[in-house]
């Protein structure tokens, strides 16, 4: 990093305003985020692990630009989101250990490895078949087991879903959606049947496994699923505060009877 003279300028050159080049653009937020790094005494003190939990909500906030289907909001959160994995790298070059130039490296020369039907001879002719030679490519790297490497820091419901697509991508799957089905009732009637709250809280584990298991027959993702229906619930509930609070009454004099009415007409809105 330049010396405290020199600072100045570069902030001057940050601030300019002025047609850049890709290239140019990338350059001035490295430099920026050095700057920040020197000058700014919230970002002296930052590790890679106190940015940890920031890089995940500002990804967080990016699904949800997404979902909204906000473009204003996602050219943000992605702005957001580059400005964390550039500190990561600021830091990485601090302590020696990696700069971007090995970051781009790695990428590269990993997607070039696992995509050998693109740029080698082998033959993949569906999304299946891309899948079957990732994770079998991915053992050959050394990993030990086909497991290695889903992050327990996913939420559970995401961390099973991945798990699950790892092993059906070496066969060891059910042969339809019916199977799945038929586990699942299995599952339920094994929550119903069960005792104590441990055995509830076992069995209630396995249905809420073999739910996102049918996630992948129909082709969709748990967590999306499991967010939009979130997102409609809210929308809904929202309509019924709404004529709540313009009748004067408090919750407590609804019935539950007038309440699934209320439920009802949000639905049919």
């Amino acid at each position: 990093m330049p010396e405290k003279s020199s600072i100045e300028q570069l902030k001057a050159d940050i601030i300019a305003k002025k047609e850049r080049t890709l290239q140019e653009q990338f350059e001035r937020v490295l430099t920026l985020v050095k700057v920040l790094r020197q000058e700014c005494p919230w970002d002296r003190k930052q590790t890679p692990e106190s940015l940890a939990h920031l890089l995940l909500e500002e990804s967080y906030e990016l699904v949800h630009a997404i979902d909204q289907r906000d473009e204003t909001e996602m050219k943000k959160e992605i702005g957001d989101l580059f400005l964390h994995l550039c500190f990561q790298v600021l830091l990485g070059e601090e302590r020696g250990t990696f700069a971007f130039t090995d970051v781009f490296e790695a990428l590269c020369h990993k997607l070039i490895i696992r995509h050998p039907h693109v740029f080698s001879d082998a033959t993949a002719e569906t999304e299946q078949d891309v899948l079957k030679n990732w994770e079998t490519l991915k053992l050959k790297e050394g990993r030990q087991s086909l497991l290695d490497g889903v992050p327990t820091s996913m939420s559970e419901l995401l961390r099973a879903y991945r798990v699950q697509k790892k092993v059906s991508g070496v066969g060891f799957d059910w042969p339809s959606d019916q199977g799945v089905l038929d586990k699942l009732a299995e599952e339920i009637e094994e929550l119903k049947n069960a005792l104590s709250k441990e055995e509830k809280e076992d069995e209630f584990g396995d249905l809420l496994f073999t739910i996102v298991n049918y996630s992948r027959f129909i082709d969709t993702n748990p967590e999306d699923s499991l967010r939009k229906a979130t997102n409609k619930f809210i929308s809904r509930f929202q309509k019924i505060e709404e004529k709540v609070q313009a009748s004067g009454r408090n919750w407590q004099e609804y019935t539950p009877e007038e309440l699934d009415g209320l439920w009802t007409l949000a639905k049919e809105q």
